[in-house]
């Protein structure tokens, strides 16, 4: 008897169905899998004989045979033990049930128990694309599934219980949709500004990133607080809206990183990379191509820290994400592209020893060391930060000064009013912040006064900017302009703009 049972593959972020074919036919007995299993896949053979023959059912002394159609797309993972299991008990005729309409998606365990599977919510959603009614998923993976409106998402422990279900001994459980909000998971504390001592210009240089989503590069001494100036940003970026929200749980679900009990990400990520990362684990890539950094830190924070120490392969391969926001890996049997779209944040010191030019401490470093350290990071690469900002030593004056500083609550209320407006401005495009515009974009919306032309006219001139610093001046300075709430880029914005400018170092 032939049985047929709909599950979901997971390629990259996007899911595509997957019919699951059994038959068993009188012969030797043999359990085959066909379609291009991985190992993974390979092994559900002992998973699911295990697991029926625990939970109460016969196992088939049959040949027994499993297609995964369609035969040329590569499936990987545990999560077509419940579709196989299923299918063999139908096939078997221990099982009566037309499951023509439903996803099966879950992982077995000997016992017949089911486990969380990854990639749950990318592979609900194109069920829901493909106009599947119900899905039926492991208990534990339920929340995240009902992310998903407008399908019925039914939930199991094990698969005696799924069994009972589809002979018609129990009713539907179908889950409880709860709303959204009430998935959001405590914010893990985090670096508030007030208790950052100085560095007043270092702030609103952040203040500005956050508000446009900008990327940024801060250069200076050991110890004037770069990086917990940088670990201080997501406090101040405005909250995910449920789009972004759903983005990002898409990609942490389909890595299997999503953390236990958390269905719905809200929190911007923040990722902090070391210089031994590889190509691979920044940009993403294997045998099964899986998201790498940049696409873990989508709708958050890339932290380099240490820029010069990342291999120049390492920071070149980063241009073409900050241009277009994704990244697209290329194999041999086809392309996945992943979101990117992050914000870019470095921090450097200005030679090994991280004290050239420092007027409190002498240099060590060679004058020919020092030009080939800085040389480590591309003209290219520079011209795609927006905003570089020199992070200077810090006086004792300020260290010792028990006031604080402006909390974080309160430049976040004023970065999600500039965010607000840009959401407004660009309103039925696919556009959220003035640093994801075109030159069209930039061309429509950054009207200036006249002064303001000539200071950027002047400034072209004098620095040699080049066409793209063209238009990251002006994206910069309608940033400034949503700050102070002005519809006219003006003069002041301008100039702030330009000084935020990344500028080589003058070599000895």
């Amino acid at each position: 008897m032939l049985a047929k049972v709909t599950s979901c593959a997971l390629i990259g972020l996007e899911g595509a169905i997957v019919e699951v074919e059994v038959d068993i036919s009188p012969g030797l007995p043999s359990f085959t899998l066909v379609g291009l299993p991985d190992m993974a896949v390979q092994e559900a053979r002992e998973r699911v004989r295990a697991a029926i023959r625990n939970s109460g059912f016969t196992f088939p002394t049959k040949r027994i045979t499993v297609n995964l159609a369609p035969a040329d797309l590569k499936k990987a993972g545990p999560s077509y033990d419940m579709p196989i299991a299923t299918g063999i008990l139908i096939s078997s005729g221990q099982l009566t049930a037309d499951v023509s309409k439903t996803l099966l998606i879950g992982e077995l365990s000997l016992d017949g128990s089911l486990r969380h599977t990854n990639g749950i919510l990318p592979m609900v959603a194109t069920a829901h694309y493909n106009g599947i009614t119900e899905v039926i998923v492991p208990d534990a993976d339920a929340r995240e599934a009902s992310l998903v409106e407008g399908i019925k998402i039914v939930p199991f422990s094990s698969l005696s219980q799924l069994a009972s279900y589809l002979n018609g001994e129990i009713p539907p459980p179908e889950y409880e949709r709860q709303d959204p909000e009430k998935h959001i998971t405590p914010e893990k504390p985090g670096i508030d500004l007030a208790h950052i001592k100085g560095q007043e210009h270092v702030k609103r240089a952040l203040e500005v990133a956050a508000a446009g989503g900008h990327n940024m590069v801060m250069c200076g001494p050991p110890g004037s607080g770069k990086t917990l100036l940088a670990r201080s940003l997501p406090s101040i970026l405005p909250p995910m809206t449920n789009a972004e929200a759903l983005e990002v749980t898409k990609i942490y679900s389909a890595s299997g990183l999503l953390p236990p009990g958390t269905p719905l990400i809200r929190q911007r990520s923040f990722r902090a990379l070391h210089y031994t990362l590889s190509n691979a684990g920044l940009v993403g890539g294997g045998q099964w191509p899986r998201p790498g950094e940049i696409s873990l830190s989508h709708r958050g924070v890339l932290f380099l820290d240490e820029l010069p120490e990342f291999g120049h392969s390492l920071l070149e391969v980063l241009r073409q994400p900050l241009e277009d926001k994704v990244v697209t890996i290329s194999r041999a049997r086809g392309s996945i592209t992943f979101p990117a779209n992050f914000m870019l944040v470095g921090a450097m010191n200005p030679c090994p020893c991280g004290y050239y030019n420092d007027p409190f401490r002498q240099c060590t470093c060679p004058s020919g060391l020092v030009s080939r350290y800085q040389k480590r990071i591309s003209g290219p690469f520079l011209d795609r930060v927006d905003i570089f900002v020199e992070v200077p030593h810090i006086e004792y004056e300020k260290l010792s000064d028990d006031r604080l500083g402006e909390r974080s609550k309160k430049v976040q209320s004023r970065v999600t009013a500039a965010r607000r407006r840009q959401l407004e401005r660009f309103d039925g495009s696919i556009l959220n912040c003035n640093a994801e515009m075109t030159p069209t974009e930039v061309r429509e919306f950054c009207r200036a006064e006249d002064d303001a032309h000539s200071l950027l006219k002047a400034a072209m001139k004098q620095l040699h900017l080049s066409a793209r610093a063209f238009h990251r001046i002006l994206k910069l300075a309608r940033t400034v302009a949503d700050l102070d709430n002005s519809d006219i880029i003006k003069a002041n914005q301008i100039a702030e703009a330009i000084q935020y400018r990344p500028r080589r170092m003058v070599y000895p």
